[in-house]
């Protein structure tokens, strides 16, 4: 199943992908009232759900574009893993953590939906762009084993993630404050659910970061030094997650992005996320 938010004349709306279109889910019985995307994700209401769209004949609105839809982030926090590629730690000209990945936590404010702009902050001159790919919690959790991880994954997602990279450069302990700029998170356009992934499917996942139509880093899932299931044990060891919380499990290499300038985050099977800067 896939599930996006799109902006209505009152609000943000929830819909489905079904038979090629978008089903706006207030138009299916029980699910006239506003909702949130994050009250789907435990797997009894997906199932719910996808019993009643099966048996829909046809596809949905044909006019509801992936490239207008609002962040998938409702509710609950942004964690980030950092270095987890090769890649983005040869970017940095350091060493990938040998004891567990860089960590970070996200205010919420710093989000975008696809297609807005990324407003450059007059704090740094050097701000980098990172694709990644996005683990949505489905389930409250907490100290969950590696080997279990699929259990509280609603589903995937991409993020586009953005960083004031001089700011790290002269302290790393300056991390949160200078990825917590307005603008500076992206995540989205559509939830993909877990179901639709064999684990092999989701280490085959190519994660790309794109400038101006031209691919500047590039990775499958698989080169990840920390997997998808140590990712999870990590973060919610011995801290609750809440449903709707996301972590961004690092990306394969930044792009320096000024103003002017087209970013893209590509995650194959997944989604695309693209802004322009200003």
């Amino acid at each position: 199943m896939r599930l996006a938010r799109f902006s209505t004349e009152d609000a943000h709306e929830i819909f489905a992908h079904h038979q090629g279109g978008w089903v706006q889910l207030s138009g299916i019985e029980g699910y006239e009232a506003p909702g949130r995307l994050v009250d789907l994700l435990d797997e009894t209401s997906r199932r719910e759900l996808a019993a009643l769209l099966d048996p829909m004949p046809q596809a949905g609105q044909d006019d509801v574009r992936l490239e207008d839809a609002a962040t998938v982030v409702e509710v609950g926090d942004i964690w980030g893993a950092g270095l987890n590629y090769k890649g983005h730690s040869a970017d940095l000209n350091t060493d990938q953590p040998a004891s567990g990945p860089g960590s970070y936590l996200r205010p919420g404010n710093c989000l975008i939906g696809n297609g807005q702009h990324i407003r450059l902050p007059s704090w740094s001159k050097r701000v980098t762009a990172e694709a990644e790919l996005g683990l949505v919690i489905g389930t409250s959790c907490k100290n969950v084993r590696r080997q279990e991880w699929r259990s509280v994954i609603a589903g995937v997602t991409a993020v586009l993630d953005m960083t004031a990279e001089d700011v790290i450069r002269e302290n790393p302990r300056y991390i949160p404050w200078a990825k917590g700029f307005d603008t500076f998170c992206s995540v989205g356009p559509q939830l993909v659910t877990l179901d639709e992934f064999e684990d092999a499917d989701l280490q085959s996942l190519r994660v790309s970061t794109v400038l101006n139509g031209e691919t500047v880093a590039s990775a499958p899932v698989a080169d990840m030094k920390y997997d998808l299931g140590f990712l999870v044990e990590y973060f919610t060891a011995d801290r609750t997650f809440t449903p709707g919380t996301v972590i961004c499990t690092g990306t394969p290499g930044a792009a320096v992005i000024n103003p002017g300038d087209s970013i893209t985050s590509v995650v194959e099977g997944v989604g695309t996320l693209a802004h322009t800067v200003k």
